[in-house]
């Protein structure tokens, strides 16, 4: 007889079930320990050390990566490191934060002497205020996880998903808190495309001078588009001396020609866009974008103190990876 295939997805609900009920029950159970540990780390001169063994160690390498890319400075010690020479990282400006939800992790108990007299102050995540690591904790926050997803309640699950969204909680407070923005985080992530997305700007990637097609306003059609077809770009300005009266596409070509329009004797100034779109040089890049997208074209005008500089395309955000 064949055993009835296991559901894979029950458990998978049932565990996504059980871990999404109780991140709902951390908001009920912040105090105002939270808050105090914010001002800390908000005011503090130093780093925020985070410390986790096993399961809990990996969740604060994680965190004290989100926090350190979102403009608090973080770094992750292993307490074996630290017994073993590490302890010298951590300094008496610095914070420490302790992750252990039993509170009564040997690695970091060993070591709590010397943290106490390295470090600022001393903070722990635990899910048991009455336990060691909570006591000599000057700042103890308790989070408690109800049961695990795993039914043997053996692998920790539902204490490290808290132990992760507190973390991302603390990170978003504090950055909301020092008012961290776009440029800030793109400092901190100059290789990423989150960062290239949110340091490069329109003036990077437009073109300029002899690269950009001009044609006068008197000029006839048929030479613009000898323009237009040799800079490449699918477009050319129409210009009145200096300035910029409209621009002339491979959209408006098409409409010439789907209104039998002559064009070896029809000038530009006639069948030009007037009403074309701008950008400004200092602009971020991913903006231009914005604009090309929501007006379904696929060039900007580029300004620079209101006067044209130059001419910013799709394919120039493409190629670039802003897109």
């Amino acid at each position: 007889m064949m055993n009835k295939e296991f559901n894979y997805i029950a458990s998978a609900k049932r565990t996504l079930k059980i871990e999404s009920d109780s991140i709902k029950n951390i908001s009920k159970q912040l105090d105002s320990s939270f808050s105090k540990l914010c001002v800390e780390i908000k005011n503090s001169k130093g780093v925020l050390v985070v410390m986790g063994v096993g399961k809990s160690g990996h969740i604060g390498q994680k965190i004290a990566a989100t926090l350190s890319s979102t403009g608090t400075a973080s770094i992750f010690i292993h307490p074996t490191e630290a017994a073993h020479g590490d302890m010298g990282l951590i300094n008496k400006k610095d914070i420490v934060l302790l992750i252990s939800n039993s509170g009564e992790t040997d690695e970091i108990i060993n070591i709590l002497p010397s943290l106490k007299r390295h470090s600022k102050k001393i903070a722990s995540l635990t899910g048991n205020k009455k336990s060691s690591i909570s006591k000599n904790a000057d700042i103890s926050i308790e989070i408690k996880s109800g049961k695990e997803a795993c039914p043997l309640d053996l692998a920790p699950t539902s204490s490290t998903t808290n132990a992760l969204a507190f973390g991302d909680a603390l990170a978003i407070a504090l950055l909301e808190a020092k008012g961290f923005s776009k440029n800030d985080f793109a400092y901190s992530h100059p290789a990423g495309k989150l960062g290239k997305k949110l340091i490069t700007q329109v003036k990077d990637l437009m073109h300029t001078g002899s690269s950009i097609p001009r044609v006068d306003y008197k000029t006839v059609l048929d030479k613009a588009l000898i323009e237009i077809t040799k800079k490449n770009l699918g477009i050319t300005l129409v210009m009145n001396k200096q300035k910029v009266v409209g621009i002339f596409t491979d959209g408006d070509l098409r409409r010439c020609i789907n209104n039998k329009i002559d064009i070896q004797s029809t000038k530009i100034s006639s069948v030009m866009t007037k009403d074309f779109k701008t950008i400004d040089s200092d602009d971020l890049a991913v903006d231009a974008a914005e604009i090309m997208e929501k007006n379904k074209i696929f060039t900007l005008v580029v300004l620079k103190k209101n006067k044209s500089i130059g001419v910013i395309s799709m394919h120039d955000l493409i190629e670039a990876r802003i897109l």
